[in-house]
């Protein structure tokens, strides 16, 4: 895990926030290795991971975590809640982008799986 990403705070972001260029997605992408870097069909690139669990009790208590995060660090993702299964998608969107802030969240997301109990 990388813990430049997991000491970093999210910064407010504005819509006129600087939106990460491909080289510096490619620089940050290794760190958080188990996310995918998709563009959607409006041309918007997302972080996506999806986490596998044993129940749908386990994938609500994990969505609640993730909801959580998203509380303290004033950023917000779509999470798709199913059984034994939970979908993250992290983009800034007041810049229809990404934002070193997905990058800190999906680093945060990860440890809050990797320490799931």
């Amino acid at each position: 895990m990388n813990d430049e990403l997991l000491n970093s705070k999210c910064e407010a972001c504005n819509i006129d926030a600087h939106s990460l260029s491909e080289e510096e997605i490619k620089n940050l992408h290794p760190k958080i290795p188990s996310w995918q870097v998709i563009e959607d069909e409006d041309k918007i690139k997302r972080l996506i991971c999806a986490f596998a669990f044993k129940n749908y009790e386990e994938s609500l208590r994990f969505t609640n975590n993730v909801a959580n995060l998203a509380e303290e660090e004033d950023h917000h993702p779509e999470v798709i809640l199913e059984w034994g299964r939970v979908t993250v998608s992290w983009w800034s969107h007041k810049i229809r982008g990404l934002h070193q802030n997905d990058f800190i969240c999906a680093a945060k997301t990860d440890e809050l799986f990797n320490n799931f109990n």
